[in-house]
């Protein structure tokens, strides 16, 4: 299966705008500085509940890629009719596959309280506050967050500056989190489909 490339994806007209409001300006899904940001200290339940959350991605990658694997080849000459869809055809195999998926289960009690710790430690003081103002600048009208549904196309995402997110449990590169308002939301970059969220995540 032949991957659908970015250059695709815009010429389709469904690309999402990323709405950036890192401090430095440069925003990102990984970083290659993680030393800018070293991780919170954790405890053993802590570390437990990261390494359970980052598997249970993997896992959504695995059967992602298995889904994607059976859906009918797409060349890379594709109009943009084809391009769509394709994407209409992958976001509801993906969704026959998580059949049943609803808010929490990725987002568990135990990995969301050390996410929102992490945020609260995270956005203090006047920069962290004028950060969290921004993200609930992002337009929001007619939004809804839907766990095995796709994110609105044409609404704003709030992505998050790469020294936060290397303070988070780490995603595949399939994957990303997302705010939307005060809420935390787990994406997949291709189909925008939503895995999970976490309402109020934003002290």
């Amino acid at each position: 299966m032949k991957h659908i490339t970015e250059d695709l994806l815009r010429a389709a007209g469904i690309s999402v705008i990323a709405f950036c409001f890192a401090i430095t300006g440069a925003v990102a899904q990984k970083t290659d500085h993680p030393a800018l940001a070293p991780p919170p200290v954790t405890s053993p339940a802590e570390k437990a509940a990261i390494q359970g959350f980052e598997n249970q991605v993997k896992d959504y990658v695995k059967l992602r890629n298995k889904v994607r694997e059976n859906a009918p080849a797409l060349s890379k000459d594709a109009t943009p009719e084809q391009i769509q869809a394709y994407r209409t055809t992958l976001e509801g195999s993906l969704r026959n596959a998580r059949k049943g998926a609803k808010r929490g289960d990725l987002f568990t009690p135990d990995i969301a309280s050390f996410i929102r710790r992490t945020l609260k430690n995270e956005f203090q003081g006047k920069d962290r506050k004028d950060i969290r103002d921004i993200a609930f600048e992002t337009e929001l009208q007619g939004v809804v967050l839907r766990v095995n549904y796709p994110y609105a196309q044409s609404a704003e995402l709030s992505e998050m500056p790469a020294t936060l997110l290397a303070k988070l449990p780490q995603l595949q590169k399939e994957v990303r989190y997302r705010f939307v308002g005060r809420n935390l939301v787990l994406v997949d970059r291709e189909s925008n489909l939503i895995l999970d969220f976490m309402p109020d995540a934003l002290p």
